[in-house]
């Protein structure tokens, strides 16, 4: 029996040393890191600059992307204040059908995070860089971010693929966000 047991552990620190070896051997050279010029005091945001012919495009390096992040984050603030709200109407009543009554809304509201989640997951693997999705009651507002721009094909496709995943959307509108 401790034979086994060595056995087990030989070979499992065996693998772990053989991981970390390939690992080290395959990992790129690390980039020089000089925190002076991170930390530095710039008032200017970091700009791309990209040559073509005779003149030159600055373009700032924040991505529209960010747009999606803070409207995550509008929604997920609002949430969380729907969610406190139901939780202190659950902690105040003592009906059991009150209860059971927000339960279902906490439910519901779980629900629907989830599918915008799902859905935001299957739109981006569609090959978007990003997408946003909206509920409402029965209408879904998708924004998406897409470089190569947008046709009524691609929007069509996307109103189809929100249409099949959830059953309570009804009015679906789709917005693009990008370069074209």
């Amino acid at each position: 029996m401790k034979t086994n047991k060595r056995t087990v552990w030989f070979l499992t620190l065996l693998s772990l040393v053989a991981v970390i070896s390939i690992y080290y051997l395959n990992k790129k050279s690390p980039m020089p890191f000089d925190g002076i010029t991170i930390f530095g005091n710039s008032d200017n945001p970091a700009t791309i600059t990209e040559t073509t012919g005779k003149d030159d495009k600055q373009q700032p390096v924040f991505a529209e992307s960010y747009l999606f992040e803070t409207m995550r984050m509008e929604v997920r603030d609002e949430r969380s204040q729907i969610q406190e709200q139901l939780t202190s109407k659950l902690n105040a009543t003592e009906d059991s059908e009150e209860m059971n009554a927000v339960f279902d809304e906490m439910a519901q509201l779980i629900k629907q995070e989830s599918a915008e989640s799902l859905l935001e997951m299957q739109i981006i693997a569609l090959g978007y860089a990003d997408a946003f999705v909206r509920a409402e009651g029965n209408s879904v507002t998708v924004t998406v971010l897409s470089e190569d721009g947008h046709s009524n094909k691609q929007a069509s496709e996307i109103t189809h693929l929100v249409m099949t995943n959830w059953e309570d959307a009804k009015k679906v509108k789709v917005d693009f966000k990008g370069d074209s």
